[in-house]
């Protein structure tokens, strides 16, 4: 049966410790009724049209310092003086600019984390097998890096921890890294047992940390401890000894506002971060999927808020958390700091909970019908003592209330809006950030962790959707997108989803009327081997062995490119590469330089032509279906299941009685800030 709320109380007591040297987990809370500046002399808010979008300065001065002083190093570093593939380009005028270059990462959760580590670890100089393949260097010359969802959850892990390899990220390094440590799960860290001594510790200092929020007045929801438990992971001071205590703030407080603080940033050796959230109208309590008109969201460094033509505004990201009313707070101290907890901006991107909720019928992939609708009205039932504003998204205080100008602004009359998971109006890949007319981007690298079709694999939604998306509301304010094919069921059939593609490889106009695409998917081994890397969004915990594998199987995917009508990789796929990171500067020569002919090899093989598809039969011999190499492990989710559904419904009553908890605690007088932690 269901346990009273009164179970979580001893536990919370529990956690009862002193401030750590290394901070308190309640440094999750905002600081309120903090000083403004001068909104007269130094706005909060950046208000723009699409016809006069400009970046944040500091944005501006970061990407084009490193463009200028560190990238063309880099360049060379990776081609070298090009002749490898064709090019001479130490005969190119100083004046030619290379290529500007952003990568995004996709959502999938921990499967969109690992592969988006798969990915750049592929692609990383750094990396000495990577280097010697020739994909190794690409991620060095990137300027932006977008993310969302599961994929946010690995761009605030590697800011947070100064930008490591990712093997010393992922698994530790010994030292100062301890790594993800995936095979505790993310919402039953000491195993199934939810009564368990170790989780009732640490199930109190998630509770610590969100009363400690909701103490200063701000609404918290279901969001709010997702964060704390994705920031265990992802973010820096805990460790395998300390997970369960309160020696540390374990990533409480760490601010996306700090990144700029961090060692290789003030030496511009790191792309400029974006963390993509999309918006449900407020009060409109929707569960299904969003429309395309919906407001989608960034939050940098600097700022946060929106290209899209209906607001075009951005809100000082140190001062998130703070209402205005039409750009004004609404006194001199009126102020809200430290809202922009790195946790929280990796949870509210991935706060995927209004589609559970929508989900009742057959959803949860995974799950039979029976137990997905068992599941989700437990779930459903405890949640519902949650609503303090809306439990099931991130609750923002809204700084773009009343402003003017923005009649067409979906929630202009609200002062909090509703985010969500950055892949809820169907755009898995944050793409659009990166076709921001204003960021001039020459080339996407699109990695795609999607689970679309059965197995978990994608099938092209994303940038068919964001294609779209384009197209019909953002040609003001976004570049075009490339050909692509003209539906999910045409990428299935030219085999696209499962191989790396370059979309745009023939412009008709200089400069090109739209980047170049790189499409890099999850797809499965090109060798033939049994797949690791699709496994389900809901897999809440990965053992060492089955990480690794993982890791080394997108790595070897990635490198290896494919070779038509066989099961062997390309060697000179990174070559190929090369080529198509290089090729827009052909254009920004004049006259322009005339495509390669090793290049125009590559294109023939990689690139889509509209006139000439490719079919899904040229990729033979892959296996699809999952294959757990560890099934002993605690991530063996098939086999977890076969010993009883019991298990698992008990772990997501943990979820629901922790929200529960909150909502005892944030409902209640305010003498419950009385107890004494």
């Amino acid at each position: 049966m269901l346990l009273p709320c009164r179970f979580y109380l001893p536990a919370l007591a529990l956690t009862g410790l002193a401030y750590a040297i290394n901070g308190s987990v309640t440094d999750y809370a905002p600081l309120v009724n903090q000083p403004c500046p001068n909104v007269t002399t130094t706005p909060l808010l950046r208000v723009f049209t699409p016809k006069n979008q400009t970046l944040h300065p500091r944005e501006a001065d970061y990407v084009n310092t490193r463009l200028t002083t560190v990238i063309p190093n880099e360049w060379k570093n990776w081609l070298g003086d090009g002749s490898a593939i064709g090019y001479n380009l130490t005969a190119v005028n100083n004046n030619v600019s290379f290529p500007k270059i952003g990568i995004a990462l996709s959502g999938g959760g921990y499967r969109a984390a690992l592969y988006g580590a798969g990915v750049l670890t592929a692609l990383d100089a750094r990396n000495q097998s990577s280097k010697a393949a020739g994909t190794g260097g690409l991620l060095q010359v990137v300027s932006y890096l977008s993310a969302l969802s599961g994929g946010s959850w690995l761009t605030g892990s590697l800011y947070a921890n100064d930008f490591p390899i990712i093997k010393d990220l992922v698994h530790g390094n010994g030292g100062n890294l301890t790594g993800w440590l995936l095979d505790l799960p993310l919402a039953t860290p000491d195993g199934d047992n939810v009564l368990s001594k170790l989780n009732q510790h640490w199930y109190g200092s998630i509770l610590w940390s969100v009363v400690a929020k909701g103490a200063t007045g701000i609404d918290t929801s279901l969001t709010d401890p997702w964060s704390r438990m994705i920031s265990y992971h992802f973010l820096n001071q805990t460790t395998r000894n300390n997970f369960f205590t309160n020696d540390s703030a374990h990533g409480a407080g760490q601010l996306w506002s700090d990144v700029p603080q961090i060692p290789s940033w003030q030496q511009h050796l790191v792309p400029f971060p974006i963390i993509q959230a999309d918006s449900r109208p407020v009060d409109s309590n929707l569960t299904t999927l969003l429309s395309p008109s919906s407001v989608v969201y960034e939050m940098t460094p600097m700022e946060w808020g929106s290209w899209d033509p209906q607001l075009s505004a951005m809100m000082n990201m140190s001062y998130a958390g703070t209402n205005l009313n039409n750009g004004q707070p609404d006194n001199d101290t009126a102020c809200v700091t430290r809202f922009d907890d790195t946790g929280y901006m990796m949870g509210t991107s991935a706060s995927l909970f209004n589609q559970i909720l929508d989900r009742v019928h057959n959803v949860i992939v995974g799950f039979d019908g029976g137990s997905s609708k068992s599941i989700l009205l437990l779930l459903s039932r405890q949640l519902a003592k949650l609503r303090t504003r809306a439990e099931d998204v991130a609750n923002w205080p809204n700084p773009f209330y009343n402003l003017a100008g923005k009649a067409n602004f979906q929630d202009l009359n609200s002062k909090w809006l509703e985010l969500i998971d950055g892949s809820s109006n169907d755009e898995n890949i944050p793409i659009g950030q990166l076709f921001v007319k204003a960021r001039e981007m020459d080339v996407v690298v699109a990695v795609d962790a999607s689970s679309d079709i059965t197995n978990h694999w994608p099938n092209g939604t994303s940038p068919f959707r964001s294609a779209a998306r384009i197209t019909s509301l953002l040609q003001s304010s976004h570049q075009p997108f490339p050909p692509i094919p003209g539906s999910r069921e045409d990428f299935i059939s030219t085999g696209l989803n499962m191989r790396p593609t370059f979309f745009g490889c023939f412009p008709t106009r200089n400069p090109p009327e739209y980047p170049m695409l790189i499409y890099i998917p999850n797809s499965p081994p090109l060798n033939g081997d049994n797949p690791v890397s699709n496994t389900p969004t809901f897999q809440l915990d990965y053992t060492p062995k089955l990480t690794q594998l993982f890791l080394d199987q997108v790595h070897a995917n990635v490198v290896g490119g494919f070779v038509p009508n066989t099961t062997s990789p390309d060697p000179n796929f990174g070559k190929c590469l090369q080529c198509a990171a290089i090729d827009r500067m052909r254009y920004h020569a004049n006259p322009p330089l005339a495509r390669s002919d090793f290049c125009t090899q590559c294109f023939n093989q990689y690139c889509f032509d509209p006139d000439n598809l490719t079919s899904s039969s040229e990729l033979p011999g892959r296996k699809y279906v999952f294959v757990d190499p560890d099934p002993h492990g605690l991530s063996a989710l098939s086999h977890f299941l076969s010993q009883g559904e019991v298990g698992i419904i008990l772990g997501f009553i943990c979820v629901a009685l922790v929200i529960a908890a909150i909502c005892a605690f944030l409902c209640v007088s305010p003498d419950f800030l009385k107890f004494e932690f």
